[in-house]
């Protein structure tokens, strides 16, 4: 049965203690003004910078959270997870109303940020810890979730298989703050970084303007 969300988000907002230029970071806090009738999905598709302003433009969605799920390391820092040894892929956790926001509007958004025939990483950042994924947590979103990934599948919009898997969702571990909404803090180096990285490019071409955020 799946728990409440906000219990949910309260149990897995851990403190963060990564460090930045040697100075703590501080969690970033839940936002006030989350019903307890939210849902949350948990996807990877990466660099989480790139993840989070897609949803956030989103009406019905209240907040995209980065963060590392999916590994054996608890607490674990961004350099831990860059160092591709705790398990644990990028993520965001995206915090929405179902009642103005499906989950499998969701999914079309997720899809649309990614190359999802790539196994090795996403882009210019190679490592398990960029490859993608969807963490479902209920079997309806895991339902929602093989449907939409096999619909992808079939519409000959890739020439190779579509290889993100579909995984039970765990202890999801928000990112340190300086990481929350990045796009928005450095906007002109998370351009960059889009541009440079092939992501803004391949999104262009596979999808039009509509893909790139």
């Amino acid at each position: 049965m799946r728990r409440p969300v906000l219990a949910l988000i309260l149990t897995t907002w851990v403190l963060s203690c990564g460090k930045k230029d040697s100075a703590a970071s501080t969690p970033t806090p839940v936002p006030a003004v989350i019903p307890s009738s939210a849902d949350t999905a948990i996807f990877a598709g990466g660099c989480f910078w790139c993840m989070e302003g897609p949803f956030e433009r989103m009406d019905g969605v209240y907040a995209a959270v980065s963060g590392y799920t999916g590994g054996h390391k608890d607490r674990p820092t961004y350099e831990e997870v860059g160092g591709g040894q705790t398990g644990h892929r990028e993520s965001v956790m995206i915090v929405f109303d179902p009642a103005r926001v499906s989950y499998e509007k969701l999914l079309d958004v997720f899809w649309r940020q990614i190359n999802p025939t790539d196994d090795g990483g996403q882009f210019a950042d190679r490592g398990f810890q960029y490859t993608t994924a969807i963490f479902y947590r209920s079997e309806q979103q895991k339902r929602l979730a093989q449907s939409s990934k096999n619909a992808l599948g079939q519409s000959g919009r890739f020439h190779k298989p579509i290889v993100t898997p579909l995984l039970p969702a765990s202890t999801f571990y928000p990112a340190e703050e300086y990481h929350q909404d990045y796009y928005k803090k450095n906007t002109e180096h998370y351009l960059a970084y889009r541009r440079g990285s092939g992501r803004e490019a391949f999104l262009k071409e596979t999808w039009g303007d509509h893909g790139a955020h």
